[in-house]
């Protein structure tokens, strides 16, 4: 801790000018981070009706999923509330380790209970790498930066949405599924050591008081019901003293996590989001949308390979479709309610068409095309995409700046626990109906010995085995055992549906915009706190600053008659102190010719005065640049909206001010001295620097 301590007045600290090739090696360390948590959300599908063939245990193959779903949810608010106590560096370093460990036990498991359970402590390293990569880019790099950067975690969970089932076919196929675990392991050591080289970010102050209790309370909640929906009818009949039990101690603990919820200091779901409507109504359908999403995604590598025969590599192709509708669907939805501030017709029409999506999905047989099959998961991942991201923009919308954080969280958090159940859920319903519809194919036939409807269940292999003329019927059991699923899924996607009819459309603040992939794509929360929410909005905003009609707007404001990029000029002369027209024109994206214009415009008026090549500010300038430079940070309040009222916190004013004066400036602009903490607050004649 001494070391992150001492770095808090380096060079290294946030907002200071640091080395840009150790800022981009340590964001590509806390990328490789990223990449191992996000690509085992999804790898992990198209291996296992291999795993299961190798290990056994189809009735518990949902759980290889859900044991990493439900611990990195439960793990995401200790690691961002630990992380902001006793530095993220090392907890980002353990949570690699953790995650490492898992990984590696996982690839040689023996039997399906340890894969499971080393799946669990793989997911809470998971959760600490996806919560933490995104926190510690807030602590190296400025605020105007962040949209840029966190842009680049955001197209990292878009990747591995489509690698990961590729990746996992591909190893399943050619090496054995056990890689795909193993190929965590040189990843993750050379995201270590790149970290313990290069990432240097200052300690927190922030004290907390962790809601351990809270914590363990939900995810014993979320694991009772999680068991009772998967273990109910298959290891144990519905009425059995264990599931009564199960679904007892699950309403207890319940009762008491409220209990507890209501006296926590910190709570880890503060309980007073759900007297917001919106949070209520979006928490509905985040947690079926989850459900339907992730169930799907499990089950249908398995219709694919077994059912079709295609192999696992070819089922992760087929799954591009589903991946591409939810990409090009989520993006146009949050850009298109950026730019209009319109929002509900996407819950709804996204719940409609998920809806009809999982009725095609079911319309699937052992005989369908591949075409048919491609337009059926593009449809079915066109639906998700047109809800998942409208959800975030929603939930803070609706709340206060100080609840923005936990209730953006929140909201991904149910979708993570609907994706567990639904995972559950779809695996005791196929359960269920394969063991009885492969008896039925059988029966009155000529079984060879070890061919029997459980060892088929068992193992899918065994179907190679089979006498030709039981192969149709044996495959068809199958195939219809896993599109009931998506059937028995459709009145639970219709819920949303209704809920998202009341949902009231209030107009959305300026700063609410479309969140990176990372919060939308991601089956567990990413944590962060309402400054970092409101700075990433913020920054994303800000990177639109140099477009002309926003220059407008600001000079009209502040009251001049100037050209825009005169304004915009006069800025950054007043950010610098003095600054040469030729290099500016070469370091930014404005061209010579605008640069020049303006630099005759402000000299003309006696605006600016030039020494040698610089252009430097007169008294009457500084005036200007003041009054535009107040017109600029009241444009970025004005975003804010009732964020912005008179009880608002010191941290969103300071964010605003710092936020105003760095757009003054670029990378490429800043003095060749570093700056002192604060220059930007002293007068443009005190800056000695040619820029």
């Amino acid at each position: 801790m001494a070391q992150e301590v001492s770095t808090a007045h380096s060079p290294s600290a946030p907002g200071e000018p640091r080395n840009r090739r150790t800022v981009l090696v340590a964001i590509g360390a806390l990328l490789l981070g990223m990449l191992l948590a996000a690509l085992d959300q999804t790898i992990v599908a198209t291996a296992l009706p291999t795993i299961v063939s190798e290990l056994g245990g189809m009735d518990h193959l949902s759980w290889v999923v859900t044991a990493y779903l439900l611990a990195s949810t439960a793990a995401t608010p200790l690691w961002g509330k630990l992380g902001d106590q006793y530095g993220r560096k090392k907890l980002f370093q353990a949570a690699i380790v953790i995650f490492l460990l898992g990984s590696a036990l996982c690839g040689i498991a023996q039997n399906m209970p340890q894969l499971i359970a080393f799946r669990a402590l793989q997911g809470l390293g998971g959760g600490g790498l996806i919560v933490l990569s995104m926190a510690i880019v807030g602590d190296i790099v400025a605020p105007r930066e962040r949209g840029r950067y966190q842009g680049l975690f955001g197209a990292v969970f878009g990747a591995t949405s489509v690698l990961g089932p590729l990746l996992g076919g591909f190893f399943t196929e050619h090496l054995s599924w056990r890689w795909v675990f193993y190929i965590n392991l040189p990843i993750g050591v050379v995201a270590l050591l790149v970290v313990a080289a290069v990432l240097h970010i200052p300690a927190r102050a922030t004290r907390h008081t962790i809601d351990y209790l809270g914590t363990f309370l939900i995810a014993s909640v979320a694991t009772c019901f999680v068991l009772v929906a998967s273990l109910g009818g298959t290891t144990w009949a519905w009425g059995s003293a264990q599931i009564i039990a199960l679904a007892v101690l699950g309403a207890v603990l319940l009762v008491a996590f409220v209990a507890v919820e209501r006296r926590a200091a910190e709570p880890v779901l503060p309980l007073k989001l759900f007297r917001i409507r919106t949070f209520s109504l979006v928490a509905v359908i985040s947690f079926v949308i989850g459900f339907a999403m992730f169930g799907a995604m499990t089950y249908l590598p398995t219709f694919l390979q077994v059912v079709q025969g295609v192999s696992p590599t070819m089922s992760g192709v087929h799954m591009l479709p589903m991946v591409l509708g939810m990409l090009v669907t989520s993006t146009a939805s949050g850009q298109i309610v950026s730019r209009t501030g319109r929002w509900k017709v996407f819950p709804v029409a996204g719940t409609a068409v998920t809806a009809l999506g999982l009725v095609l999905l079911h319309q699937l047989k052992e005989s369908s095309s591949t075409w048919q099959m491609s337009a059926t998961f593009f449809v079915f991942g066109a639906g998700l995409g047109l809800v998942m991201q409208v959800l975030v923009i929603v939930v803070q919308n609706a709340v206060s700046y100080e609840d923005l954080g936990v209730a953006t969280s929140g909201a991904t958090f149910f979708r993570s626990i609907g994706a567990s159940f639904g995972v559950a859920v779809f695996g005791t319903i196929f359960t269920n109906r394969l063991e009885d519809k492969l008896a039925d194919a059988l029966a009155g036939q000529q079984v060879p010995p070890g061919a029997g409807a459980s060892e088929l269940a068992a193992d899918p292999r065994a179907i190679a085995e089979l006498p030709p003329p039981l192969r149709p019927s044996v495959l068809h059991a199958y195939a219809t055992s896993i599109t009931d699923v998506f059937l028995y899924a459709v009145p639970v996607v219709l819920v949303a549906f209704l809920v998202s009819w009341f949902l009231r459309e209030d107009k959305l603040r300026g700063s609410v915009t479309a969140p990176e992939p990372s919060q939308t794509l991601a089956s567990n929360p990413v944590e962060r706190s309402s400054h970092d929410e409101v700075a990433r909005a913020l920054s994303v905003l800000g990177s639109r600053e140099g477009r002309r009609h926003i220059y407008e707007r600001i000079t009209a404001r502040a009251g001049y008659d100037l050209l825009p990029v005169s304004s915009w000029l006069l800025l950054r002369i007043g950010r610098h102190g003095m600054v040469e027209p030729a290099r500016l024109a070469e370091t930014t994206p404005v061209p010579l010719r605008a640069v020049t214009e303006a630099a005759r415009e402000i000299e003309g008026r006696g605006l600016a005065r030039r020494e040698g090549l610089d252009l430097l500010l007169t008294d009457r300038g500084a005036e200007v640049t003041a009054r535009l430079s107040q017109a600029r940070e009241e444009s970025l309040a004005e975003l804010l909206g009732d964020w912005w009222g008179p009880d608002r916190p010191t941290d969103l004013i300071q964010l605003v001010r710092e936020l105003t004066s760095e757009l003054c400036g670029s990378d490429a602009e800043r003095p060749r001295t570093p700056e002192p903490r604060g220059d930007h607050e002293r007068p443009a004649a005190e800056y000695p620097h040619r820029h």
